[in-house]
């Protein structure tokens, strides 16, 4: 629990932090930086507030220590009653913490980007990037959140090698961020004349969209390279150089965005999905001098991981995470549905972390 502790004191010290520079001259002033700040301050004060009404309730019940040892067994009776309700209170705030956090601490961004990537089986594994685009999308639609196509590499039978996509909305990332890994499925191809079943795969990869001054990105940090765009295939959709490669120096991560017939918007774009895989790649470096705790609870995220597999004839969905967790409704899923296995692995891991701290006193 101590290092629960810690983090959410380092929440509340840093959400206090916010509240002062609200009211300074001198970031007022700046508007990118007080949009930012109050962004930042917003999405820690759920989670602030809580914790500060626990540690009151945590102090109240210290103070109550001395008169639970009083000789005077009026008081000690007094005491205990008002002690019990203290437990209770402390317990259901220490509960909702535990929701709250679960997910890590980026669970509150409500911005992130999804990367689906056909892994092995050619044609049938760019169909079920394909499908898997289509679940997040309906999804999306369901939890009313703003869904954007970033980048896309289509094949020519409709499926996608790769797609972006850029997630906006309440709880996108606390919820989608167990989508990161290998997505397996099995079922008969439309293309397969003798019924067989194959096995294919996908990746997914998603990562928390930063604020602009989390991560400072400038143009000396990346080459950027403008060439004409292509369709499936090679074929040329676009007579003007509008596509753009970005190269990033220092790692060497390069994004490739033609969408837009616009040079700026791709440019835009790209900065975007740059910033935000910048974010991720430094965030796991910082995660793993930390702790090596969250591989524990719901895996590491690590895209080469299988976390499901999806199995067509049976209609069945099981998630390697999570013991026990097969559902035979892969039919509801696949059209959207991801909310069962969402707050399954949401509850698993909120388990874990209560289990790994022990009791409150």
């Amino acid at each position: 629990m101590s290092s629960m502790r810690e983090t959410l004191d380092e929440k509340l010290s840093r959400f206090r932090e916010l509240e002062q520079q609200l009211t300074d001259p001198e970031v007022l002033i700046n508007a990118a930086k007080t949009s930012a700040v109050a962004r930042e301050h917003g999405r820690l004060r759920p989670v602030a507030m809580q914790y500060a009404d626990f540690c009151k309730v945590n102090d109240e019940l210290k103070e109550l220590k001395e008169m639970l040892d009083s000789s005077d067994a009026d008081e000690r009776e007094m005491a205990q009653a008002e002690a019990g309700e203290l437990r209770e209170k402390r317990e259901r705030l220490w509960d909702g913490l535990l929701d709250l956090t679960a997910g890590g601490e980026d669970a509150a961004r409500t911005r992130c980007m999804l990367e689906i990537r056909a892994g092995t089986g050619g044609d049938e594994a760019a169909l079920f990037a394909r499908d898997l685009y289509e679940m997040y999308k309906r999804y999306a639609e369901i939890k009313h959140w703003k869904i954007e196509v970033l980048g896309a590499s289509p094949t020519e039978l409709g499926g996608f090698k790769e797609i972006s996509l850029g997630v906006q909305g309440e709880n996108v990332f606390r919820e989608l961020q167990y989508e990161s890994g290998g997505h397996r499925v099995q079922r008969v191809p439309e293309t397969e004349t003798k019924g067989r079943i194959h096995t294919s795969a996908a990746t997914v990869a998603v990562m928390p969209e930063p604020e602009d001054i989390e991560i400072e990105l400038g143009p000396s940090d990346y080459r950027k390279d403008i060439y004409h765009a292509s369709g499936p295939g090679g074929q040329h959709v676009n007579k003007t150089a509008s596509a753009i490669r970005l190269t990033h120096y220092e790692t060497g991560m390069v994004v490739a965005i033609q969408d837009e017939k616009s040079q700026h918007k791709n440019l835009a774009k790209g900065i975007r999905v740059l910033k935000s895989r910048l974010y991720d790649h430094f965030q796991r470096i910082e995660h793993q001098k930390r702790s090596e705790q969250r591989k524990s609870l719901v895996g590491s995220g690590d895209r080469s991981q299988r976390i499901r597999t999806y199995n067509f004839p049976e209609n069945r969905i099981t998630d390697h995470r999570v013991p026990g967790l097969t559902l035979y409704k892969l039919d509801q899923i696949i059209g959207g549905n991801l909310e069962p296995l969402i707050q399954a692995l949401l509850k698993y891991e909120r388990d874990n972390l209560r289990d790994s701290m022990g009791g409150l006193d």
